[in-house]
């Protein structure tokens, strides 16, 4: 059992580099917009201190920290030049551990998501109890 955390804990801070290394792709100017448009949104997601999904709804509320992010992140690297991700995987590396930058743009737009969610739903329900 102790083994298998060992292991989720480094498949995590591989992830983290791997964001980090995103972010630095993200400044570079030889990525192609189309990466830097996918990376935003990756990375954004990522670093934002609100989750989409919140972590309290059972199962549900991890999905986007398992799946979404990891797989976000593997096809975002895949459209970067390869000496782009060399050099930013370099810089994140170097940078490892210290403290996880926040993107409050992030947040704000996944709080414009869910308030677009909430007035959609109660649209709807207005809606249906008119009739």
């Amino acid at each position: 059992m102790n083994k298998l955390v060992a292991v989720w804990k480094q498949k995590a801070k591989q992830l983290k580099v791997e964001v980090h290394a995103l972010y630095f792709a993200y400044r570079d100017p030889r990525t192609p917009w189309y990466a830097k448009l996918f990376i935003v949104c990756i990375v954004g997601y990522a670093l934002s201190p609100i989750d989409l999904i919140p972590d309290f709804i059972p199962v549900l509320g991890y999905v986007d920290d398992m799946i979404i992010i990891p797989l976000g992140t593997v096809v975002a690297l895949r459209m970067i030049p390869s000496e782009v991700l060399t050099e930013s995987r370099q810089k994140a590396s170097e940078i490892a551990g210290q403290r996880k930058p926040v993107s409050w743009v992030a947040a704000f737009i996944v709080i414009g998501i869910w308030i677009s969610i909430a007035l959609l739903v109660t649209v709807f329900f207005f809606r249906l109890l008119k009739k």
